[in-house]
C-alpha cells in the first residue's frame, strides 16, 4: 500500500485534543432547533458542532434534510459554542454548497462510501482546497472500501482526514443497529497509524440507552473521539428519534467516561506490561505448535480418505467436533462466538490440507 499522508486530529489548527467530542442533532429542522440545541450544550466538552443537512433515506417519503439553507443556521452554532461546524456530503454540489458556506469540517456517510463513483465525484470537488474530511465506514463490513475513499481523498491533495467508526450492517446480531466489528476499525489503525478514529455510538447503538456503554468501549480500545447526536427533545425529532441524547443527557453521559492513559505517555509502566506480554508469547507459540501437530494429523486422514476412496467433508463429524469444542471453549470462558469463528478457520483449513491430499 502507498504511504498516505495523514494528519492527526491534534494538528488540524482548530486546537482539537483526545478524545475529540462531536456534538449535534442527526439532522437540522429549523433555525430554532439549532440554536437550542447548540445553547444546551454549552458547558459541555464539544469540540465540534454536527448537523445533517441533507440525509440519504432508505425509501422515499421519509425526511432527507433541511438542504442548503440549513447550511446558514450552523453558524449560530458556531458562535454560540465558539466551536467549528462539520455537515455530510453526498455528491460534488453538497461540497460546493458547504464550502460556499464556510463550513469547517465534511464527512462523507456510510452511504457514499460503498460507492466509489459518489467517493470520487466528491475527491475532485475537493481538489485545491484544503478542508479536513472524515470518512464513515461503509454499512457492509469491507475494509477496503473504507481503506479506499481515505486514498482518493490523500491523492487529490486532503491530508487532514480521520475516520468514523459507525458499526456495520449484521443481520444476526441484534443487540445494536449495527455490529460495532471492533477489530475493523483497529484493523485500519494498523493500516494507517496516524489516522484518528472517531467512534459514532448513535449509529452503532440505534438506542440512547446503550450509548455510554458503547462510547467507553471505543475509548477503552483508544478511538481517538466520540461524536454523539444530540437534540432538545429527542422523541420528536425528525430522524433517528431513538438513537439521540438530550444535551443534559450527554453531558451527564461525557462527565462519566473513564478516559484511559496511552501507555506511550506512562513510559514506567512499559517494563511490568512487557513481562506480561511475554507470557502471552510463550502461550501463542505453544499454540501455534499445537496447531501445526494438529494439521499433521490432518494430513493422516487425509491420506486415508485418498487411499480409501472417501470424501472429505463428513457432515456428522463436522457437527459433533464443531459443538463439542465450542462447549468446551465455553465452559473455560471463551464466547460462542469467538469458538464458532475459530473452529469454522481450523475447518476450513483442514479441507484445504485434505482436498490437496486427494490431488495427490
Amino acid at each position: 500500500m502507498e504511504e498516505l499522508q495523514i494528519e492527526k486530529i491534534e494538528n488540524w489548527g482548530f486546537g482539537f485534543t483526545r478524545p475529540l467530542h462531536i456534538a449535534g442533532p442527526c439532522s437540522a429542522e429549523s433555525e430554532e432547533q439549532i440554536i437550542e440545541v447548540a445553547t444546551g450544550l454549552k458547558g459541555s466538552n464539544v469540540q465540534l458542532f454536527r448537523a445533517g443537512i441533507w440525509k440519504p433515506r432508505t425509501r422515499p417519503g421519509s425526511f432527507e434534510g433541511i438542504g442548503k439553507k440549513g447550511l446558514l443556521w450552523l453558524k449560530n452554532a458556531k458562535e454560540i459554542l465558539n466551536v467549528p461546524t462539520t455537515v455530510e456530503v453526498a455528491n460534488a454540489k453538497h461540497v460546493e454548497e458547504a464550502l460556499e458556506t464556510g463550513i469547517d469540517i465534511l464527512w462523507i456517510g456510510a452511504r457514499t462510501t460503498v460507492n466509489p463513483f459518489s467517493v470520487q465525484e466528491i475527491c475532485d470537488a475537493l481538489k485545491g482546497t484544503d478542508i479536513p474530511v472524515m470518512v464513515k465506514n461503509p454499512i457492509n463490513p469491507d475494509l477496503q472500501l473504507w481503506l479506499g475513499a481515505i486514498e482518493r481523498l490523500n491523492q487529490v491533495g486532503i491530508n487532514r482526514i480521520a475516520a468514523i467508526h459507525r458499526g456495520f450492517s449484521n443481520r444476526y446480531i441484534t443487540d445494536y443497529r449495527n455490529a460495532p466489528e471492533w477489530s475493523l476499525p483497529l484493523r485500519l489503525k494498523e493500516m494507517i497509524p496516524e489516522i484518528s478514529i472517531i467512534c459514532d455510538p448513535s449509529h452503532i447503538c440505534g438506542v440512547r440507552k446503550s450509548i455510554p456503554d458503547i462510547s467507553q468501549k471505543a475509548l477503552n480500545f483508544g478511538l481517538d473521539g466520540l461524536m454523539i447526536e444530540t437534540h432538545h427533545n429527542p422523541d420528536e425529532a425528525w430522524s433517528d428519534a431513538k438513537q439521540q441524547l438530550t444535551p443534559e443527557n450527554y453531558k451527564e453521559m461525557i462527565n462519566n467516561l473513564v478516559i484511559r492513559k496511552s501507555i506511550d505517555a506512562t513510559p514506567e509502566l512499559k517494563e511490568d506490561l512487557a513481562k506480561l506480554r511475554e507470557k502471552v508469547d510463550q502461550m501463542d507459540r505453544t499454540l501455534v505448535d499445537i496447531l501445526a501437530e494438529r494439521f499433521s494429523y490432518i494430513l493422516s486422514i487425509g491420506e486415508y480418505k485418498r487411499k480409501n476412496n472417501l470424501s472429505v467433508f463428513q457432515s456428522d463429524r463436522w457437527k459433533e467436533v464443531t459443538q463439542s469444542r465450542i462447549n468446551m471453549g465455553v465452559e473455560k470462558g471463551l464466547s460462542e462466538e469467538f469458538m464458532k469463528e475459530m473452529m469454522m478457520a481450523i475447518h476450513e483449513e483442514s479441507i484445504k490440507k485434505q482436498e490437496l491430499m486427494l490431488e495427490k
